[in-house]
């Protein structure tokens, strides 16, 4: 046990780390992940089992990191990623340099191809000052906008896959109400099969009980095929089959503490990967307008030539190229060109600053929103369809209410229960929107929440 706790505390740090750095990290962290999961098989402890708890349980943590890792569209990106990043060693470098050889001898009588006069020369393009490095630095930008597309894909990965578990959990806490309130509804069978017995009751509300329960199976039927479509959902976000099982869930949805907008909306701004993706696009076309601009100078070579003249003196030159560049309408296209994409980046950075702004004000005004209801529903109305539902039944006992009235008040309680717990999936959901709208984790867990901690199926009153 002492193993499985180490080896879950290990792997569940790593994720959580990723989610609030950068995809550069994303490499490092991957390995170690790579090595914890070859231990923890070795070690026969699944990877997904969080500490102390059953071994079908499945973590939020470890279904958005398993999802991370294993997802093939970021596995290609990943992998584009990493391959951009030796673009800039092959910018800034030198083009190879040209080696040369001649011979000259007479037509007649020549010694051809051991001629009188022999030349080698070694010759290098120098680009003009200041381009290697401009060139270089346009493809660490490209890098950057990479990483970004990389990290934009990675978030919206992780809402997905938070969407599906709230989502799914939400729908089994529903199943499991409604079975609990079959027991409800055999127990007013039973009540209403004693009072048809002793003839203060009809057998109308006998059957009436029956078609109740009849009606709560085809709800059941109902709820298992949200349930297969949502777990299918998530097991293809994690990459496994279809058809996997998922077993029980671990509610941990986060939550931000009383964040203000201002203060989410400045989170947003500086870490939302749109925004930083647009940020870099504009930088990396001003870096190529200044390059275009490099290209109206020339480029230079310098050579070195030996010349082996039979009987005569050898004789070492040195030479000097310098480009002319004269054409200059295609530097001065380049450069329009660099001016003219620089100008759509800092329009698509404005729209998407603009874009982040309503999306958190959107998510938040929305995660608020779920939060009010689930109070409502917590706090409000369960309470009040239990107490109604407890006066129905002491009603009916008492011939003062008939069938219909109780059955209607049990209703009513059943559908509260379950909108509670519907709208507590909602409020995790609406949690990893906000999470996905600002561009930073959200480091409080929900079920710290009085107002949005799991609801309870509640005894039978």
């Amino acid at each position: 046990m002492a193993t499985s706790k180490s080896i879950t505390r290990h792997v569940v740090a790593c994720p959580r780390r990723l989610a609030s750095t950068s995809v550069a990290q994303l490499a490092a962290c991957r390995g170690r992940w790579q090595a914890l999961l070859l231990i923890s098989l070795l070690a026969g402890v699944s990877p997904l089992v969080s500490a102390g708890s059953d071994a079908t349980n499945l973590t939020l943590t470890a279904a958005v990191v398993l999802a991370i890792q294993s997802n093939p569209e970021l596995a290609s990106l990943r992998a584009k990623w990493e391959a951009m990043q030796e673009r800039p060693a092959q910018a800034g470098a030198l083009p190879n340099p040209m080696f040369k050889y001649g011979g000259m001898d007479a037509t007649e009588g020549g010694r051809w191809p051991n001629t009188g006069e022999k030349r080698f020369m070694v010759e290098q393009t120098f680009p003009w000052f200041g381009k290697r490095e401009l060139r270089a630095q346009v493809a660490h930008a490209d890098v950057t906008i990479m990483q970004q597309d990389l990290e934009t894909m990675t978030r919206d990965v992780r809402m997905m896959v938070k969407e599906a578990y709230f989502d799914l959990q939400a729908v089994r806490q529903a199943a499991t109400i409604t079975r609990k309130d079959e027991e409800m509804l055999r127990r007013m069978a039973k009540l209403a099969e004693a009072m048809y017995t002793t003839g203060q009751r009809t057998e109308q509300d006998v059957l009436k009980a029956k078609a109740e329960s009849t009606m709560l199976q085809q709800r059941l039927l109902e709820l298992a095929a949200q349930e297969n479509t949502l777990q299918a959902r998530l097991n293809t976000l994690l990459s496994r089959p279809a058809d996997a099982p998922v077993g029980p869930l671990t509610e941990i949805p986060p939550l931000p503490a009383a964040a203000q907008l201002q203060q989410l909306q400045a989170q947003a701004a500086a870490n939302r990967p749109e925004v930083r993706l647009a940020t870099a696009r504009a930088s990396r076309y001003d870096l190529e307008r200044q390059l275009m601009q490099k290209e109206r100078l020339p480029d230079y070579q310098l050579g070195l030539e030996y010349r082996h003249i039979g009987r005569d003196a050898d004789m070492v030159m040195v030479t000097i190229g310098v480009e002319l560049p004269i054409w200059r309408d295609k530097s001065a296209a380049g450069v329009r060109e660099a001016e003219l994409m620089q100008a759509a980046s800092e329009a698509s950075l404005t729209a998407a600053r603009q874009r982040s702004a309503f999306d958190v004000q959107d998510a938040a005004f929305k995660l608020n929103t779920a939060r009010r209801t689930v109070e409502l529903y917590r706090q409000e109305l369960v309470p009040q369809a239990e107490a109604r539902f407890r006066t129905s039944e002491a009603g009916y006992q008492a011939g003062q209410v008939d069938f219909m009235d109780l059955l209607e008040s049990q209703r009513f309680l059943l559908n509260a229960r379950v909108m509670a717990v519907m709208a507590a999936g909602t409020l995790g959901m609406q949690a990893a929107s906000l999470e996905r709208a600002t561009g930073v984790p959200l480091d409080t867990d929900l079920a710290t929440h009085p107002a949005a901690a799991e609801l309870p199926p509640a005894a039978s009153p």
